[in-house]
Order: C-alpha cells, then sequence, then structure tokens
C-alpha cells in the first residue's frame, strides 16, 4: 500500500482502539515519525491530510524543514543534545524527550530569545533500559516535574515513554499504564505550568494498547512510510 493507504488503515485502527477504551477519536492525535524519510515522502503525507510530524535528528530535520512546502507541524521526539537546541528555536511545537534540568534549562534560554513558551513532555524510562534517554526512577521524574516547573518559557503538557520492545504489544501494556499512572500522580502536585494533558506513547506494532491505556500522541514510522534507513 502507499502512503495515504497506510495513514488511512492506521487511522482506523486508532479509532477502533479508542471504540475499545470508550475514548473519542478525537483524544488522539498521529505523529508520523519522519526521521531518514526525505521530504517527498512527508509532502504526500500531508496531502493524505496528515499534519503532525516528529523528527529526532537535529540536523537531518533542519535541513529537510526547509525543503517541506506544506503546512505542518514538527514536534522533537528523539535525544536532545543541550548545544543542538538552538536549531529547534522557533522550529518545533513540541519536545517529547526532555529528561534532564540542564536540557529544560536551555530550551527554556532559547524560547525566552523569541519571547514565547514551548510546550514540552517528560521522558521516563520506565524499562530502565540503559540504552535508552529519560528519567531512571519515579523520584527523578517528580524531582524533575518540580524543577522544570520554576522555568518560565516552558509548559510540560505531559510525559512520553519508550518502552522495552516485545513482538506481543500485550507484555509492553504494563509500561503504558505505568506512565498514566505517573502522569496522574504529578498531576496531584498541582505544579505551576504544568499539566498532564498528554501521553507520547505506542509505535507502529504496539500503538494499539498504547491508545488503551490513555496514549493521547502515538509515533508511527514504520507502518506509513516503510522500514526506515539505519542511521
Amino acid at each position: 500500500m502507499g502512503i495515504e493507504q497506510n495513514i488511512e488503515e492506521i487511522r482506523k485502527r486508532m479509532a477502533a482502539a479508542c471504540a475499545r477504551s470508550d475514548r473519542r477519536a478525537e483524544e488522539v492525535a498521529l505523529v508520523a515519525v519522519s526521521k531518514t524519510k526525505p521530504a517527498e515522502m512527508i509532502e504526500a503525507a500531508a496531502a493524505a491530510g496528515q499534519t503532525l510530524f516528529g523528527e529526532s535528528y537535529v540536523q537531518e530535520f533542519t535541513a529537510k524543514q526547509e525543503e517541506v512546502r506544506s503546512a505542518v507541524t514538527w514536534h522533537f521526539i528523539g535525544g536532545l543534545q543541550g548545544n543542538k537546541v538552538k536549531y529547534l528555536r522557533g522550529r518545533v511545537s513540541m519536545i517529547h524527550s526532555v529528561d534532564r534540568l540542564s536540557l529544560a534549562q536551555e530550551i527554556d534560554r532559547q524560547w525566552g530569545i523569541l519571547g514565547e513558551p514551548l510546550d514540552i513532555l517528560l521522558q521516563a524510562n520506565i524499562g530502565g533500559e540503559t540504552s535508552k534517554s529519560g528519567t531512571s526512577s519515579d523520584e527523578e521524574l517528580f524531582r524533575l516535574a518540580r524543577e522544570v516547573s520554576t522555568l518560565p518559557n516552558l509548559r510540560v503538557r505531559g510525559l512520553m515513554t519508550l518502552p522495552p520492545y516485545e513482538e506481543d504489544p500485550e507484555q509492553v501494556r504494563p509500561y503504558f499504564r505505568r506512565l498514566r499512572e505517573l502522569a496522574e500522580e504529578i498531576e496531584t502536585l498541582a505544579l505551576p505550568g504544568v499539566e498532564m494533558r498528554e501521553l507520547s506513547m505506542g509505535m507502529s506494532h504496539d500503538f494499539e494498547v498504547a491508545i488503551e491505556e490513555g496514549a493521547t500522541l502515538v509515533r508511527v514510522g514504520s507502518a506509513i512510510f516503510g522500514e526506515r534507513e539505519k542511521k
């Protein structure tokens, strides 16, 4: 199938997952993960009605963004070094992968130059995998939420996680459920500038389970564009 048909199929599966969990389809947004994919593929997805795209590599993204002519929205979803934040300034509407105070402070500084706030998500490494970014414990996540709440140019809008890969999506369900529970716990802290509106979780092979557990942003790449190039 082509990109248009793939997007249509994914949206049908998303709607079915919402129906199974008594949620409205409008509660869940599809983030088309376009890292390593050329601008022409993004244009094809945009022509099919997809407007939200996720990128993971700063240099690739900044070059590609200038090639895309369609009116689309960009989220940065990959690991981020502090010295690369300046290249994203004003180019993305959300960063999903904030996992440490120093990174949050640099994002705050760069968006302060613009004089406008940025929506961010805090990344939690629930699976405890050393190969993945994210806070390594509940206490670290809560501390980060408290610290970031003091930064004037950031708005924490929820949490993100990349759980361990499992062939059977049911094996990943507990990680998605735990992220939702952590968001509920953070919400009770009533921190200024912190609202748990978004849960970014679920990818091509497990997004339906993620939706059933409360995902509001599902990051789907290969099911739309095909297997990605190794980078």
